[in-house]
């Protein structure tokens, strides 16, 4: 890992309507319109989609990153996120974050040490620990053979 501060450059192109071209150095660019909640087209990624969405592919690679740590073996991790927009004192925000994770192993596996390992991906989640609203995390350890 490269030393501390990372800096991520995004830019945000766009015009009086119609989609926003999101794009950053060497990646494909993203078409981004409001959500239906905002009276948007839909059809689009949202800012408020791609916030959440990072939150879900941020607990995934944590998880990756704390269970290469913990040389532990598994399968397949599929994570949901919700995210909860709402307002607070008089400001639209996102107040919760609910995480859902199915994380498929092989029979035999140690599931106490899963929930542990899946419960310290949460806790060290760059992106859901930069965020305000509050955060639940829901496992589900499914032992299966141990072939994939």
């Amino acid at each position: 890992m490269h030393p501390y501060p990372h800096v991520y450059r995004v830019s945000a192109t766009g015009g009086a309507s119609g989609a926003v071209a999101t794009g950053a150095a060497e990646l494909p660019e993203i078409a981004v319109a409001p959500p239906v909640e905002f009276d948007g087209p839909g059809g689009h990624w949202s800012p408020e989609t791609l916030l959440v969405a990072a939150v879900a592919d941020c607990f995934v690679l944590s998880f990756r990153g704390v269970a290469r740590a913990s040389r532990f073996e598994w399968q397949s991790l599929h994570c949901e996120v919700e995210g909860v927009l709402d307002k607070a004192a008089g400001v639209a925000q996102f107040t919760e974050f609910r995480t859902t994770v199915t994380l498929k192993v092989a029979a035999g596996t140690d599931a106490a040490k899963a929930h542990k390992l899946l419960e310290t991906a949460e806790r060290v989640c760059l992106i859901a620990n930069s965020l305000k609203g509050a955060r639940r995390l829901e496992c589900q350890v499914v032992a299966g053979s141990s072939s994939a």
